[in-house]
């Protein structure tokens, strides 16, 4: 069998600083590397060299990676060297056109190190099953092929859900916030604005929360980090979800200490709107919802607990996962109904902290840990 020390890849991008990752990365693997700048140089190298595989940016100047693919697959031993498209284009087309051209692989940038090589790998063994099992190479290929595809549309229909979506709920935000301004409007019509509020920000919470699960899935979802004040922020969100806990007959209650996290401010604040909002859901009515926040060493702990009908010790890693339900009866089961808590899971893994379920005896406490330092 080859060893990687006796296979060389031809890396083609016009962006140096992403042909010197890619150097550095392959080899520290044992690979040889050529590099090219553009298409022209990618086609010429492998004339010069017969690379055993070939990464090709789309975008290059002279000639881009797609009609370099074509002219390489062209040339005498260019049908069967595996070659990966590296983009930071993620579309449907975009994959297409590459699979047009004779792509054995598509990945997107910004890529982990140990991505690329497992790409690499995968389309070396993919060719050396071609050469051995042709047609069982070709079925295989051409699932991948269409489960990757697939993923593409899902990505992009969960975009336009979010863009399209977006637009008609700050609409009916501001329609309410006019009603609550006018002084001829009844207490009732009061009410039903209000609800109307609270309704859409629920909304809104699930479209963002949708468009950052996406975001994670793409490895797109980076905090922007700074202090925050936790005891401001926990106040400003309980005030938020006041009148809503009101109609629910659920009381609001906070014990807190003065502390601060290193958090991205918006996701810390949409953490604790979904996990409060989750908590008055699950609250009887003449119960309490109990947030707590406190200093722990290098860490800050955060706790939101109601008195329902708590988790099972076996379900609980299971209720952030998207859309689980974790019994047959919605009236007494705990449920994850949508993706708040799967978005809770994600976006505190993402600032380096974690998120558990404990007993609230009775009830359910979900807490979290933030690191209060870079």
């Amino acid at each position: 069998m080859t060893g990687p020390s006796q296979i060389l890849i031809l890396v083609a991008d016009d962006g140096a600083e992403n042909r010197a990752l890619a150097k550095a990365t392959l080899e520290d693997e044992g690979y040889r590397v050529i590099l090219a700048n553009d298409g022209e140089q990618a086609v010429a190298a492998f004339s010069a060299h017969s690379p055993d595989c070939v990464l090709l940016d789309i975008r290059m100047p002279v000639l881009d990676g797609v009609a370099a693919c074509r002219q390489i697959r062209a040339l005498p031993g260019g049908a069967d060297v595996p070659t990966v498209f590296v983009t930071a284009l993620r579309d449907v087309d975009t994959f297409d056109r590459a699979q047009m051209a004779g792509a054995d692989d598509f990945l997107t940038k910004p890529y982990r190190p140990t991505e690329l090589v497992g790409r690499v790998e995968a389309a070396l063994r993919l060719r050396r099953l071609a050469a051995e099992r042709s047609e069982l190479f070709a079925q295989v290929k051409q699932q991948r092929d269409d489960l990757q595809r697939l993923q593409l549309q899902k990505e992009q229909l969960a975009a336009f859900v979010v863009h399209d979506l977006k637009n008609p709920v700050c609409a009916i935000q501001l329609l309410a916030e006019m009603v609550l301004r006018d002084p001829a409007v009844t207490d009732r019509g009061r009410r039903s604005a209000s609800q109307i509020q609270d309704e859409t920000r629920a909304l809104m919470r699930m479209i963002t929360n949708l468009l950052d699960i996406s975001k994670a899935d793409e490895g797109r979802l980076a905090p922007q980090r700074t202090v925050v004040d936790v005891s401001v922020l926990i106040g400003e969100v309980l005030e938020l979800f006041r009148a809503r806990a009101e109609d629910a007959e659920v009381t609001l209650q906070a014990q807190l200490s003065p502390t601060t996290a290193y958090a991205d401010l918006d996701l810390l604040r949409r953490i604790l709107e979904n996990l409060v909002d989750n908590a008055i859901r699950h609250a009887p009515e003449g119960s309490a919802v109990r947030v707590e926040a406190a200093s722990a060493g290098d860490a800050t702990l955060l706790r939101v607990a109601d008195s329902g009908a708590g988790i099972p010790v076996d379900k609980r890693s299971q209720v952030f996962e998207r859309f689980f339900q974790a019994g047959s009866n919605p009236e007494s089961a705990r449920t994850n109904r949508g993706l708040g808590l799967a978005f809770c899971k994600l976006a505190t893994e993402a600032q380096g902290g974690t998120i558990w379920i404990e007993d609230a005896a009775p009830g359910a406490a979900f807490c979290l840990r933030i690191p209060r330092g870079a």
